[in-house]
């Protein structure tokens, strides 16, 4: 059992192990740069495109005419 624990304590990080991570943290980097560039360009629209009062609230009128079905 020494030389087991030995052997896992003794060896230094997995150059695989080591590598993936860093391939990892680039690949969470850039996935980041891009949900900033993604809510930037959100931002802008939003700012830009006015949204009509009407638009927001659907009425419905009072009345209904009810038209006979087609047959």
């Amino acid at each position: 059992m020494a030389k087991a624990l030995f052997g896992h304590v003794g060896v230094g990080p997995d150059v695989r192990v080591m590598s993936e991570m860093r391939r990892l943290r680039d690949r969470v980097r850039d996935l980041e740069h891009e949900v900033a560039r993604l809510e930037a360009a959100n931002a802008a629209l939003a700012a830009g495109l006015p949204v009509d009062d009407e638009m927001l609230s659907l009425s419905v009128p009072d009345t209904v005419e009810q038209e006979p079905a087609l047959t």
